[in-house]
């Protein structure tokens, strides 16, 4: 079988994406990926997932899945069959309802194949999109989470902002890198977040939303921060059960396989033990920028 293997290292993860020929399905649909190209990696680097493009791949017989769900992401829905060796099928249909990809994995999200549809961005869309699902649920046995935020870096270490989309995230870590100094932006929508060796550690990744940064950078995790709207400016620590709520509802999860379920709580209240979480009441302002540094950044 004539391969093209591409290597990649993502948060420290190893990672192979391999394309059977074809004239439409290569790197190029993932450009993104780029800046975590890697080497081939050694016999003893452990492998974290592999995913195989394969257009030929054909759906699992009905016989032997069974529906779970069907999601709404955002940018469209996606069907999850559960199959009988413990794996899954997905079918990830964009905004319009098109098929854009099948994936089918096993229990472990280790080995992993998929077979894409459609026009060029449709592939793009699906292929990402694939690879996302896959980082999410293979990371939950590795203490790796992928959640949903914006990330500025200032001195070493990596401050995340969560919320719901469009009440703010991207806003206030602007504040942060037009008012404060010494900050670069890492990610701006996916980054991940590893626990190693007991402490905390956050990353960029191949998924940064609508901004383009596409950065394989690690720091620390300074703290995670939680934005609420508000008429002033004001900053308080979460209580660690409000803090577990809303860190989980930032993270990629299947609630409905209760082992990577439970390795994704495990995982986060890890991180809530070792750092701060916090919520801030805010304006889209140069104050709100300074109250909240002043609380959280680390000397």
């Amino acid at each position: 079988m004539d391969l093209q293997t591409n290597y990649f290292t993502i948060a420290d993860h190893h990672l192979c994406i391999s394309f059977l020929p074809s004239q439409k399905n290569n790197m190029h649909l993932i450009p993104s990926f780029e800046p975590f190209r890697s080497e081939k990696f050694g016999e003893d680097d452990e492998l974290f997932f592999e995913l195989t493009i394969d257009d030929n791949l054909k759906p699992i017989a009905k016989d032997k899945r069974e529906l779970i769900r069907k999601f709404e992401t955002g940018n469209g829905d996606t069907t999850v069959d559960l199959l009988d060796n413990g794996g899954y099928q997905y079918i990830i249909k964009n905004v319009k309802g098109a098929d854009c990809c099948m994936l089918q994995t096993d229990k472990d999200f280790k080995h992993c194949k998929c077979a894409l549809n459609g026009n060029y961005n449709m592939r793009c869309f699906g292929l990402s999109n694939a690879l996302m699902l896959i980082f999410a649920f293979a990371g939950s046995r590795k203490e790796t989470l992928l959640i949903h935020a914006s990330l500025v870096r200032q001195a070493g270490y990596g401050y995340a902002f969560i919320a719901k989309s469009g009440t703010g995230k991207s806003t206030q870590v602007s504040m942060w890198l037009r008012y404060l100094e010494g900050c670069d932006l890492m990610n701006d929508d996916n980054p991940v977040i590893r626990m190693i060796d007991g402490k905390p550690y956050i990353y960029g990744s191949p998924w940064s939303g609508k901004t383009p940064c596409y950065r394989n950078v690690k720091a620390k995790l300074g703290a995670i921060t939680q934005i609420d709207r508000a008429s002033a400016n004001s900053i308080e620590p979460l209580k660690p059960v409000e803090a577990f709520a809303s860190m989980l509802v930032s993270c990629s999860m299947m609630k409905w396989d209760k082992d990577i379920f439970n390795r994704i709580c495990d995982t986060v209240t890890h991180i809530i033990e070792t750092t701060g979480i916090y919520i801030l009441h805010c304006l889209p302002n140069k104050e709100a920028a300074e109250v909240c540094h002043k609380a959280i950044a680390k000397q």
